[in-house]
């Protein structure tokens, strides 16, 4: 379905108006998405994102300036996120003897356990991208990113 159809607007300022709406729609269309794919899991999609971080970091530690650095939606509280994963077991958080004012972040093997076991969301969430072709995924990664300023040289 098209933008005008789904939200019943045919007029609009500017072809770049339009396409800041269709962003901003499709980003709540997606976040929906993966929103029903973890209710059936025990943590949230921030939660989520934090684990793959600290995946990356693995085995080394990591601290709350990385995973800020590094998460997707930086509005989030990563410190509240943190605590949470180390209440469910899945992070363990340690003082740095080098520094006592730092802390350092690891994840745990629950929480890699339990990465292992959502592969699955991430299969899930390629099939809302079957409508289109690789070619025509890697030129919407290509124009997101110049969108944003990437200033890496991208040939289509």
């Amino acid at each position: 379905m098209s933008l005008e159809q789904d939200i019943q607007q045919t007029n609009f300022k500017s072809p770049q108006q339009k396409l800041a709406i269709n962003l901003l729609y499709t980003s709540n269309w997606l976040n929906s998405h993966y929103i029903s794919l973890f209710k059936k899991t025990d943590i949230t999609l921030q939660q989520f994102n934090v684990l793959r971080i600290l995946r990356g970091q693995h085995p080394n530690y990591s601290n709350l300036k990385l995973i800020k650095e590094r998460m997707l939606d930086r509005m989030s509280d990563a410190s509240r996120i943190v605590d949470k994963l180390v209440a469910k077991g899945l992070v363990e958080r340690h003082v740095c003897p080098s520094d006592r004012r730092n802390v350092n972040i690891i994840i745990s093997k629950t929480g890699l356990q339990l990465l292992k076991k959502l592969n699955l969301i991430d299969e899930q969430a390629k099939k809302l991208f079957n409508a289109l072709t690789e070619k025509q995924v890697e030129q919407l990664n290509t124009l997101l990113d110049l969108l944003r300023g990437e200033k890496k040289q991208h040939s289509t």
